[in-house]
């Protein structure tokens, strides 16, 4: 499962970006937290993440924190 830490987060449309860590940007929507739990994300967090294709960019989906 692939890893990466919230570059950006937009808390009322709840959408943003994750930077994995090969610095591969990844797009947030409001469907990417879905079943997780979270209600919204801190800039800097890092998130477990299954990583889907969609229209031709990279999307996380089943976002889960990720704790030491």
């Amino acid at each position: 499962m692939p890893q990466g830490t919230v570059k950006d987060y937009d808390e009322e449309s709840r959408t943003g970006s994750l930077l994995m860590e090969d610095r591969t940007e990844v797009h947030i929507d409001p469907t990417s937290m879905e079943g997780s739990g979270l209600r919204f994300l801190r800039l800097g967090q890092r998130v477990r993440f299954d990583l889907v294709e969609e229209g031709g960019r990279k999307v996380a989906r089943s976002l889960r924190i990720v704790t030491m």
